[in-house]
């Protein structure tokens, strides 16, 4: 799915489920000793996935640890995003000399559970929420509007390496093409010439999952 998201000079993988005999270094394995069986199997296929995308680009197999924030460190040169939910895991990698960030999540194509809507998505949104559910119900607007936010934070902090919350970006999503934009809502950074203010990315909701994907090119 994420390969329909993303097209070179991007390189993307997913995995429905988790492949056997997955090993990880020891820079990522004391990250995940201690963690259930699901927290490691869901790791460790992230990981897969990160490495077999890395391998598109002519790495060799590296630690891919996480950082400070739980974000991916990749390779000097590298950018890059992994998600993961149940039943799927996806990673998606680029060289800097072509992308300047990268994010990507997968959620399970179902309502998000009570609550969550409300503490998630700004006034706009929720009408904008309202009149989507009235359109269609084949897509968990709610859900995609969940991980449209989620993939904007994971392009957004490896260029302004702070948090943003959701309630500082905004979103809208284009239920015709496949499309939606984000507005950031604080104090945008300039990083190498480039605002980051906003970001347009891309969506699609299939076997039962919703994903959504962001790449900036560098030029």
């Amino acid at each position: 799915m994420i390969t329909d998201l993303l097209a070179p000079p991007v390189s993307a993988v997913d995995f429905f489920g988790d492949p056997d005999g997955v090993v990880l270094f020891p820079e990522e394995e004391e990250h995940v000793a201690r963690a259930v069986d699901k927290r490691r199997r869901e790791f460790a296929t992230g990981r897969h996935c990160a490495r077999t995308a890395l391998a598109g680009l002519g790495f060799p197999p590296v630690p891919v640890p996480p950082g400070s924030q739980r974000e991916p460190t990749w390779p000097d040169g590298v950018v890059g995003s992994i998600t993961h939910c149940k039943g799927y895991r996806a990673a998606a990698v680029g060289r800097t000399a072509d992308v300047r960030t990268i994010g990507i999540d997968a959620e399970p194509n179902e309502p998000t559970p009570k609550g969550v809507l409300e503490a998630v998505a700004l006034p706009g949104e929720l009408a904008r929420m309202a009149e989507l559910r009235a359109a269609s119900d084949k897509v968990a607007w709610d859900r995609l509007l969940f991980s449209a936010k989620e993939t904007v934070y994971k392009a957004w902090f490896p260029l302004a390496r702070k948090w943003l919350g959701f309630e500082d970006a905004e979103v809208t999503i284009n239920p015709d093409d496949g499309t939606f934009s984000a507005r950031i809502l604080v104090e945008a950074p300039v990083v190498d010439g480039f605002a980051v203010d906003g970001f347009t990315g891309r969506w699609l909701a299939r076997e039962g999952f919703v994903v959504t994907a962001i790449a900036v090119p560098a030029r």
